[in-house]
């Protein structure tokens, strides 16, 4: 059956038509326009003089570091608050993804009643506010004399952070065929050995997403830091931001708070730029049977 060609009229029209070949263009800049804007005028906040941090200039003049100064300045332990977000976000990531994986590989390899009841559970138990549960887990904490140390931020990050995980995974390995671990069996492995040297490789880019977004989410979590927590020894950089101070006390320190703002943001987004074809790979690759 031959196709028959579009109308002479109908492709001119097409082609004398700007609005279908700029209308994508103006779409993706406006996306990018209203991404960008809040974090570009975070970066200028930051540069500016403390006594120019209201005004409305797009480029601060003249340019200040006296904001990024004070952010480290001794009496503020943004530094110690650097190494606890590094600290709590680390160990968040890891026990995810060591959790997340061998359930993930269960659920995906594994055939037993109620399995997809199961998944529903897990990714269901993502869905509770954070906010709901900050009083139970604050009373138990106080209980276990947990208040103040970093697992009280870490086991309640980590609940959040595996269900999401869990399901990511497992719809990552359920597209990887069986034949894999049946060869290597073949070879000598044990499935243990087979899941190890095998599927975790040929996994990479999926865990290496999953390890990225579980950072980010532990990096960026501030509620439950903020409520388990009151020694700045053990609070993390987002807590000790929202408790920057002014000059006098009273003032607010809005250049100070960009700056932080600014120290805290900058490596996630450098990370996400360098490693953003392997995080695209990760999550489109799961969906390819």
């Amino acid at each position: 059956m031959k196709v028959k060609p579009l109308p002479a009229e109908a492709i001119k029209a097409a082609e004398a038509s700007p609005w279908r070949r700029w209308a994508p263009l103006v779409g993706v800049a406006l996306i990018v326009i209203y991404c960008l804007a809040p974090f570009y005028w975070m970066v200028v906040s930051a540069f500016r003089r403390p006594s120019d941090q209201f005004s409305n200039a797009v480029i601060p003049a003249p340019f200040s570091f006296q904001n990024f100064k004070d952010v480290f300045g001794a009496g503020n332990g943004f530094g110690r608050g650097l190494l606890n977000s590094l600290l709590v976000a680390g160990t968040v990531t890891i026990l995810t993804l060591l959790i997340g994986m061998v359930a993930a590989y269960t659920l995906a390899r594994l055939d037993f009643k109620f399995k997809n009841a199961v998944l529903a559970i897990i990714i269901t138990t993502s869905m509770f506010p954070g906010i709901s549960l900050v009083i139970p887990l604050l009373k138990l904490f106080i209980n276990i004399k947990w208040i103040n140390t970093y697992q009280a931020m870490i086991v309640p990050s980590l609940s959040f952070a595996l269900p999401l995980a869990v399901w990511n995974l497992t719809a990552f390995f359920r597209q990887m065929p069986r034949e894999l671990e049946q060869a290597a069996m073949v070879d000598g492995c044990t499935p243990a050995q087979a899941f190890r040297k095998v599927i975790i490789p040929l996994a990479a880019p999926g865990v290496f997403t999953t390890a990225i977004i579980t950072f980010i989410a532990a990096w960026n979590e501030f509620l439950i830091a903020l409520s388990m927590t009151n020694k700045k020894s053990v609070q993390t950089a987002n807590v000790i931001i929202s408790q920057f101070v002014g000059t006098t006390g009273r003032d607010q320190p809005f250049g100070s708070q960009m700056a932080a703002g600014v120290v805290v943001t900058i490596p996630l987004v450098i990370a996400v730029l360098i490693f953003q074809r392997r995080i695209v790979a990760g999550l489109t690759a799961g969906g390819v049977k």
